[in-house]
């Protein structure tokens, strides 16, 4: 498994697709389930990206940290509204969600906020 936020974005959604050919159901379930949960209601979908990358940071899941914090620039975050989101984890997993937080919540930043960047 590589660190680079790109490898891991590109592991996590390639996995998807390959899983997909021979399960299917159990697939399009779970990608239900995200379209339902991310879509607009009274959060919008930028703050629930932003509460996924708090999770993601606590639970210290790099393929969660990569594709939360691409969806959050996607969605509309600042580089500031990440980092204080990944912050928030840090007040429920201390140390180890610190560490994620000042390396592979940043480098996912670096890596993925040009994609978004308007010219």
């Amino acid at each position: 498994m590589s660190t680079n936020p790109r490898d891991l974005l590109n592991e996590f959604t390639g996995g998807l697709q390959e899983l997909g050919a021979t399960h299917g159901e159990e697939l399009n379930s779970f990608m239900n389930l995200l379209k339902t949960m991310y879509r607009p209601t009274a959060i919008d979908t930028k703050t629930k990206e932003l509460i996924s990358v708090a999770i993601a940071a606590y639970t210290r899941c790099q393929y969660c940290i990569a594709y939360h914090v691409y969806k959050a620039l996607e969605a509309g975050a600042k580089r500031d509204e990440i980092v204080d989101a990944s912050m928030i984890s840090v007040a429920f997993g201390a140390g180890p969600a610190m560490a994620y937080s000042v390396t592979l919540v940043k480098q996912s930043i670096d890596e993925f906020e040009n994609d978004f960047k308007k010219i």
